[in-house]
């Protein structure tokens, strides 16, 4: 097939720059326009973009004449990579504008006509699409995926969804990279723990049962959600300790059949960025670790581990995904992905 044109909103940061990266070899997707603020409009973009991936900046990419975030200028579909403060005016512009804005971006997560996909869990809610057109009057649309410790947090729940979720309580140890650069202050994370995160608690806690729910989301799944989170000095890779209880307890061997045996619609579609299998579970006793763990299937894998009986909920584990990859830019592929799979782009 004819690669689809798209374009990335905020590619000069670091979120940005891993569309760039992730998008320079898709075989569905060309990336062929450039956007970002007006200090970076006109310039090439590799002389605005302070490179921080280890992969290098795609050479297609580099000499590229970076735009401003104008509608109407860019290809139909758009993947966001804008900062919040931003994101809600433009993003809703682009959609009125007629562009598909595949957004990475909190502002519109909990609108109930907006789509907070992870494809693996809940592609069915991209029916809102056709509601979301005529409430808002928008001749394009939004899509968002989740807060990047959500994705891990729901990835994991999802399977056990057929045990009647109760209760959960999670606990994360958050790698710096997801405050985004330059970050967290060395002097503030070396050495230490950091145990707040403004806003991560609330997005766990909605983001979670809008993601199971039904009719869209609009529907919350009926469970309770209480989060703690946490910055750890670890560069990439949310972590996570989960404890669940469920209206009648399973037993552990029919949770870890679950998990094991979870797939989605990614999966049976063979999209391009969809991990295979979506969940691995480790039998070790000392995993997942982010060192060892955190690029598997291409990033794009959950890892849950230490599955065992919980003395106050039923069952507790380790879960542990790629933040900026799972958790951002690769999630956002793959929702695009996914839509372009059920004809949804063209």
């Amino acid at each position: 097939m004819d690669a689809i044109e798209v374009g990335v909103l905020g590619a000069t940061g670091v979120v940005g720059q891993q569309f760039v990266s992730r998008l320079a070899e898709h075989p569905w997707f060309r990336c062929t326009w450039l956007a970002a603020s007006e200090r970076s409009e006109g310039k090439p973009y590799k002389s605005v973009a302070p490179w921080k991936l280890a992969t290098p900046i795609p050479h297609a990419s580099a000499s590229r004449i970076v735009d401003g975030c104008v509608p109407g200028r860019g290809p139909k579909v758009v993947f966001s990579g804008l900062d919040a403060s931003v994101a809600g005016e433009i993003e809703g512009a682009f959609a009125a504008a007629g562009h598909i804005v595949v957004s990475n971006a909190r502002n519109f997560r909990m609108d109930p006509v907006v789509p907070l996909l992870i494809p693996e869990v809940n592609p069915d809610h991209l029916r809102l699409l056709d509601e979301q057109r005529r409430s808002k009057g928008w001749s394009g649309a939004i899509v968002t995926n989740p807060n990047c410790s959500t994705i891990v947090l729901a990835m994991a729940l999802a399977p056990l969804r057929s045990f009647d979720i109760r209760s959960v309580v999670v606990s994360t140890m958050q790698a710096v990279s997801g405050a985004g650069y330059p970050g967290v202050p060395s002097l503030d994370i070396l050495g230490n723990v950091v145990p707040f995160i403004g806003g991560e608690e609330e997005k766990m806690q909605t983001e979670t049962l809008k993601i199971l729910g039904s009719d869209g989301g609009r529907s919350p799944y009926p469970a309770v959600v209480s989060a703690h989170t946490n910055r750890v000095p670890v560069i990439d890779g949310h972590t996570m300790t989960v404890s669940v209880a469920f209206q009648q307890q399973p037993s552990i061997d029919a949770v870890g059949e679950a998990l094991r045996n979870f797939s989605g619609r990614p999966q049976e579609l063979a999209l391009p960025t969809a991990p295979r299998p979506p969940l691995v579970v480790s039998d070790e006793p000392n995993r997942p670790q982010p060192r060892l763990d955190v690029d598997l299937g291409g990033g794009m894998a959950i890892t849950i581990g230490r599955l065992r009986e919980c003395p106050v909920m039923h069952v507790k584990f380790v879960a542990l995904g790629h933040n900026t990859v799972r958790g951002a830019a690769g999630a956002a592929i793959l929702n695009a992905e996914l839509m372009h799979a059920e004809g949804m782009l063209r």
